[in-house]
């Protein structure tokens, strides 16, 4: 008797609990199986690696930099007014020798000689001597500052027995942008120099500063109201 009431009893909880599971009042579960579970976990790792791995979008250059070709010609004249160069011997050796540093800074007119600039401002570090061209090595670090049209910064290599080419590494103002090379010319070492920038990435450069250049030599000079900086011989805010 025991044992049929018992069954009797698993009976009625069975009966009872298809009942509440069926029951249209019962809050409705969304059931995942683990295959799927697994499956979303695997889409997820490889739309991790896919990002990972996938290249990055390229950028559209912007058409609209300048890309011809100005020509700009300057001459760079110490005038020994300056206390330029100075000559830091820090191999502490009697000749040139690696390591020596050049600061400097000397006058820079228009490639015609009739306006005055500005100023060049930098160092050179002494690479290598070079006596069998009577001569030295330097890495050049400097920038040509045009008052209020800005400033060129360069740096290269520069030798002081040939003609040198140095990068255009960014400018300031109307030179905002610029890159390029410069062409340095030794006419007198180191009291002389004539370069000519090859400038790209910028609009127009102003009238002011072009002009048809004096051929390069030893006798060159600028002319006595550039050298006065008479107002109508100066670019505008000229550096001093």
């Amino acid at each position: 008797m025991a044992s049929l009431a018992s069954r009797s009893v698993s009976v009625k909880s069975l009966i009872s609990n298809k009942y509440f599971l069926s029951s249209p009042h019962l809050p409705k579960t969304n059931l995942v199986s683990t295959s799927n579970k697994t499956s979303s976990a695997k889409s997820a790792a490889l739309c991790a690696k896919a990002s990972l791995f996938s290249s990055p979008k390229q950028t559209t250059k912007d058409s609209t930099r300048p890309t011809k070709v100005q020509e700009l010609y300057v001459y760079e004249i110490n005038e020994r007014d300056r206390g330029s160069p100075a000559y830091l011997r820090l191999s502490q050796k009697e000749t040139n020798s690696l390591g020596d540093l050049v600061p400097f800074s000397n006058k820079l007119y228009s490639g015609n000689l009739e306006k005055r600039l500005g100023i060049t401002s930098g160092i050179c570090v002494l690479i290598q001597h070079v006596p069998e061209r009577n001569g030295d090595r330097y890495e050049a670090i400097y920038s040509f500052y045009f008052g209020d049209y800005g400033h060129l910064s360069v740096q290269g290599a520069y030798l002081t027995y040939e003609e040198s080419y140095l990068a255009v590494t960014g400018g300031s103002g109307v030179f905002e942008g610029a890159y390029g090379q410069v062409k340095l010319q030794q006419i007198v070492f180191p009291f002389k120099l004539f370069y000519t920038f090859y400038l790209k990435g910028i609009p127009d450069l102003p009238r002011e500063l072009l002009g048809t250049p004096v051929p390069p030599s030893a006798v060159v000079e600028p002319t006595l109201d550039a050298k006065a900086c008479r107002p109508h011989a100066v670019i505008k805010n000229y550096t001093k």
